[in-house]
């Protein structure tokens, strides 16, 4: 904060309040908040009827409920008193941003993540086993996939994502956060919504699911075809196949995150299909699903030790098929080392 000449941090929905205080706010239209200044003890504002949940640590955060009939915005406000540089939390509700800007006028408003993105983005020792841990449950989901125990042709997209999903929370998830499924054209959609298409045989269905485990997320991709795939899309999954690998294998200590896009998009455009690829290389992963490092064009910001990400490439013919395969990747100092250890080799289930 000092760095940053931020003032206080004002914290309520996304991951920097569990992240800083263990407690998780529910999304309400009740004003939770952190409040940390730069120079005083920070203070939880919540609503009196979640204050139960909240495990207070008096060594860390002073708990003020606030009741029903009180003004939060006002209660905040008062808190912050004379401090000029704001930073709040990425996804506070704009009523209450709204609100704190009318109370709290000639203030200096910036993003929290500007102060707590870098921090987050790298992980403790205890973090990276935690997403060790819950990558590893998400790989046994993918060994099933991988080795035809999902039934694939006849079902509906939406019910082989239900099924992913089951044998996530099986394998030990609490959550689920997504499980896509794309087959056939669908597989040309990164981002598909499952649903009532039919799998048929001799297509690629894409297949990307993740959820949390004791708060850290999963996250991986693999493609899979049922029934021998035609030429041009198995020449596409080698290609494909050899970029994630240099990606992953890019991603050292020191080097710039947009470097480690580049490997896997040089790659890929080298093999003819550099518009087909549509998306950054990956994204940083821990507490949330998506938040810093970002791999993508135009980011300088060199990995450090303890940086987590995916590394996805895909390749996408609209209409025709589409194809991704994705990890998720530590910088260590020793080297990359990659979490998910599934098969990438393209699996033909009969």
């Amino acid at each position: 904060m000092g760095e940053a000449g931020v003032d206080a941090l004002l914290l309520s929905l996304g991951a920097d309040l569990p992240w800083l205080t263990g407690y998780e706010a529910m999304p309400l239209e009740r004003l939770t908040m952190l409040v940390l200044p730069a120079d005083d003890r920070a203070v939880l504002v919540v609503p009196e009827l979640e204050a139960p949940r909240v495990d207070d640590d008096p060594d860390v955060f002073e708990v003020r409920p606030w009741a029903e009939g009180d003004d939060p915005v006002a209660l905040v406000a008062g808190m912050v008193g004379g401090r000029r540089r704001l930073a709040v939390s990425d996804r506070t509700w704009a009523t209450f941003v709204l609100g704190l800007q009318e109370a709290l006028p000639d203030r200096e408003w910036l993003a929290s993540s500007r102060v707590t993105g870098p921090l987050r983005a790298v992980k403790d020792d205890a973090e990276i086993e935690a997403l060790a841990a819950v990558s590893a449950a998400a790989d046994r989901v993918a060994a099933a996939l991988l080795g035809g125990d999902i039934a694939l042709v006849g079902r509906t997209e939406r019910e082989v994502s239900e099924e992913l999903g089951r044998r996530l929370v099986a394998e030990g998830h609490d959550r689920v956060n997504f499980a896509i499924v794309g087959s056939g054209p669908n597989s040309a959609s990164p981002h598909h919504e499952p649903g009532s298409r039919r799998i048929g045989a001799g297509e690629a269905v894409v297949c990307d699911f993740g959820g949390a485990m004791a708060g850290y997320c999963s996250d991986i991709t693999r493609t899979v075809c049922t029934g021998e795939p035609p030429a041009e899309f198995a020449e596409l999954y080698a290609l494909l196949q050899e970029a994630q690998a240099s990606a992953v294998a890019a991603a050292t200590v020191g080097t710039a995150c947009e470097d480690v896009d580049r490997a896997a998009r040089d790659r890929i455009a080298g093999g003819g299909y550099g518009a087909a690829f549509i998306h950054r290389t990956g994204h940083g992963i821990g507490l949330e699903e998506h938040e810093d490092p970002y791999i993508a064009p135009g980011n300088r910001e060199p990995l450090r030790p303890g940086h987590a990400f995916s590394v996805e490439p895909g390749i996408y013919l609209a209409g025709r098929f589409g194809a991704r395969i994705e990890d998720i990747v530590v910088a260590t100092a020793g080297g990359p080392r990659p979490l998910n250890l599934a098969s990438h080799d393209l699996t033909v289930l009969g």
